[in-house]
């Protein structure tokens, strides 16, 4: 638990401890380039090649166990790659002659977990990493809060605790935490696990929602099809052997490809037929 937290620690520096022009965020170009990753002998990604647009909506899909949750985090520089690179606003965060100690860009993660600390309120959970880095005066932080709540359904909620809330709404307070960084590229990692079906549907319409307010760049990884081809621009699918296909949701959904049929197929009724 105490290396899960530290992660989420990490996953709230942005790459740098100055922050610059938090009042506007922007979309920025994700590319991924040859990346392999390993674990102990088992090879987790293999030669991993994506290109993800500035204020582009963009979703992983695949069977559990293909490395997706594993990709998020080389994004996110919690895992560093065997081979390849990542490049976020065509700088590649793997080389250190490129990370000056002030990142050109924000970023955020919403972790499968939500990852809410318990001893604070919804209030306090959001407005953590701004009270943290002293970004602005605590007048103007409760503000933001109140802005972030807002966006997800959850206005005037502020002073519940972690206790009193549903499995969905510690959801949405877990993307307000990330919203209150103005991130340019936030990433979700299986925002649907453990939900039923009504509330993965309430939380696709806030995601969705927050393309018409919030200038930024999406992420997510998710083996719930349905979630992905609704909310997404474009869609990559992944299995062991790496990326299998790119293309938009009509485009995934019309596929030939075998393995996009089966992942579909199964996913949407059950076990293939004899």
């Amino acid at each position: 638990m105490g290396e899960f937290f530290k992660e989420l620690r990490q996953s709230l520096q942005l790459g740098s401890a100055k922050v610059s022009n938090y009042e506007e965020s922007r979309g920025v170009g994700v590319r991924i380039e040859n990346l392999d990753k390993s674990f102990e002998g088992n090879h987790v990604l293999r030669n991993i090649n994506l290109e993800i647009l500035p204020g582009e909506t963009f979703s992983i899909i695949g069977p559990s166990g293909t490395g997706k949750s594993v990709l998020l985090k080389h994004i996110v520089k919690l895992i560093r790659p065997d081979n390849g690179t990542v490049y976020v606003d065509d700088v590649d965060i793997f080389d250190p002659s490129q990370n000056t100690g002030k990142a050109p860009y924000r970023y955020s993660m919403v972790f499968q977990t939500s990852a809410l600390f318990n001893s604070l309120t919804v209030g306090e959970n959001v407005g953590l990493w701004l009270r943290e880095k002293r970004v602005c005066p605590e007048n103007r932080i409760r503000k933001i809060i109140r802005e972030k709540l807002r966006l997800v359904g959850l206005e005037g909620k502020e002073n519940l605790t972690t206790s009193e809330l549903s499995g969905g709404m510690k959801k949405r307070v877990a993307i307000a935490r990330s919203l209150a960084m103005n991130p340019d590229l936030i990433l979700y990692d299986e925002p649907t696990a453990e939900l039923d079906p009504v509330t993965s549907d309430e939380l696709a319409r806030v995601i969705q929602g927050l393309k018409k307010e919030v200038n930024l760049t999406t992420i997510i990884v998710s083996h719930d099809l349905s979630f992905a081809l609704y909310l997404s621009d474009r869609v990559a699918m992944i299995n062991a052997d790496g990326i299998v296909e790119v293309g938009t949701p009509a485009q995934i959904k019309a596929s030939d490809n075998p393995n996009i049929r089966n992942f579909i197929y199964t996913t949407t009724k059950g076990l293939k037929e004899e």
